[in-house]
């Protein structure tokens, strides 16, 4: 549910966004707090967990519930000789219960925001917000108190998606997807108060560069990258080419595989392996109708059922899919990832964090250290030289912008190190502009699929660009 079903009214109308919290005497509680704690025991009695009922049969049920539950409580006002409450106020309970049970409460109204980037809750009321543009700003409470954020949290992760994820002092990190895309993290028993950050993904549909309707937003109007650069790219992708997206923290690397996906021909199966769902490929059903979206999942309360990025990787290739695209290597998927793409499944993509290509290169080795296999350094350089085309690095340009700084061609390896060759360098600004030409491999590759980038021919004195 990602709010309201279009249905949803109290006895006066469509229920409104949540307004200011509304008190109102009952036994000395909050009305919508104790209003959301029967409905949500009416629901749980109804639908226990692990029932088999629609997530819109739920829906239906907590809008009667709730209608019932107002117009008890006006009974009750009446039966009292007390004032009852006035329409908005109605409105405003019922939306405040209703956001509490199937939206994000308090944290609403800044995911409405569409400024918004991230939100940083410690506690329920040191809240900073980051906006698009770089600039941060202290924002008022999004619970009554730190027990309530936390209760919202593991309300979210009770409705997860795929799987209930717990949130709890025996499991107290959660990762998870919003109904709105977004991607919440907390954590709590580990600080004196609990930690809340939500990324928003502000283009869960984007393009390389400019559809001819302009209706899906680009990365080129974005200024990431030039026009001769997203034809590169295109073709890199429609040429099957294993790509790496390497850069830091909200370096827009997310953003940037659905760019690249986005070139990817709609006929194709795609595997998606992600941690927590993000990319969402498989809610565009137009321009991605072939996708196994999976997440690994958490062991259960007696520790068993869990599965890790790493399992789902090789379980990928037993779908024969066309290409796989793991949404973050992180961990001990990096040797999975690299058979992936050494083993048919050309035109696969992930994405890591790094601050250049041979930082990328060097967290693969580090990652295979880590693994059940342990594979030598030396191992994983020649499994990532011959299973890896291209290294795309983000950075930042001088004017604060998430751009392509980097893009680098895998050559060969000598004992540890990835050879690469620089096809595009930073610019005067930051961003990419050419620094070599392809290899003719790929320049052969970039034919076939019908682009013709134009980058400066061989023998230039690419130092003076």
């Amino acid at each position: 549910m990602t709010g309201p079903v279009p249905s949803m009214r109290t006895d006066h109308g469509p229920v409104p966004r949540p307004g200011p919290r509304v008190q109102t005497e009952l036994g000395g509680d909050d009305l919508a707090g104790v209003l959301r704690e029967r409905v949500a025991a009416e629901l749980t009695r109804r639908f226990p967990p692990g029932s088999p009922a629609q997530a819109n049969e739920r829906a239906a049920a907590a809008q009667r519930l709730l209608t019932e539950q107002l117009a008890a409580h006006a009974e009750a006002q009446l039966a009292a000789g007390l004032p009852v409450l006035d329409p908005d106020a109605e409105a405003r309970i019922g939306a405040q219960v209703w956001h509490a049970l199937f939206g994000t409460s308090g944290l609403q109204p800044l995911l409405d925001d569409p400024r918004i980037e991230t939100i940083f809750a410690y506690g329920h009321d040191q809240v900073v917000v980051r906006y698009a543009d770089g600039t941060r700003h202290r924002v008022g409470p999004v619970a009554a108190s730190d027990a309530e954020l936390e209760e919202l949290v593991r309300a979210i992760a009770a409705r997860a998606g795929v799987q209930e994820r717990r949130f709890d002092r025996g499991r107290p990190r959660l990762s998870v997807k919003l109904p709105d895309g977004s991607r919440l993290t907390a954590v709590i028993a580990v600080s004196e108060r609990p930690c809340v950050s939500i990324r928003r993904h502000r283009y869960q549909r984007i393009t390389l560069a400019p559809t001819p309707d302009r209706r899906v937003p680009s990365l080129v109007e974005l200024g990431m990258l030039d026009a001769e650069l997203a034809a590169f790219l295109a073709g890199c992708v429609r040429g099957r080419r294993n790509l790496i997206v390497s850069g830091g923290m909200s370096a827009g690397k997310t953003t940037l595989l659905r760019a690249l996906a986005a070139e990817i021909p709609a006929q194709e199966w795609l595997v998606t392996i992600e941690d927590a769902l993000e990319l969402g490929l498989d809610a565009d059903p137009v321009a991605h109708p072939h996708v196994f979206a999976w997440q690994s999942r958490e062991a259960n309360v007696e520790g068993e059922g869990e599965v890790d990025q790493a399992e789902l990787v090789r379980w990928a290739m037993r779908m024969s899919p066309d290409r796989v695209i793991v949404g973050e290597v992180r961990g001990i998927e990096a040797l999975p990832m690299l058979n992936v793409m050494q083993q048919g499944c050309d035109g696969s993509m992930t994405t890591l964090h790094a601050s250049s290509p041979t930082g990328a290169f060097m967290k693969l080795g580090s990652y295979a250290l880590q693994s059940p296999e342990r594979i030598p350094l030396e191992g994983t350089a020649l499994m990532a030289a011959t299973a890896i085309h291209l290294v795309i690095q983000l950075g930042t340009a001088t004017d604060g912008r998430r751009v392509i700084t980097e893009v680098a061609e895998v050559t060969g390896v000598a004992g540890i190190e990835v050879l690469t060759a620089r096809l595009y360098r930073p610019g005067h600004d930051g961003t990419a502009i050419p620094a070599g030409p392809p290899s003719p491999q790929l320049a052969a590759v970039l034919h076939a699929a019908g682009h013709q980038p134009a980058l400066p021919p061989p023998g230039e004195d690419w130092r003076s660009r």
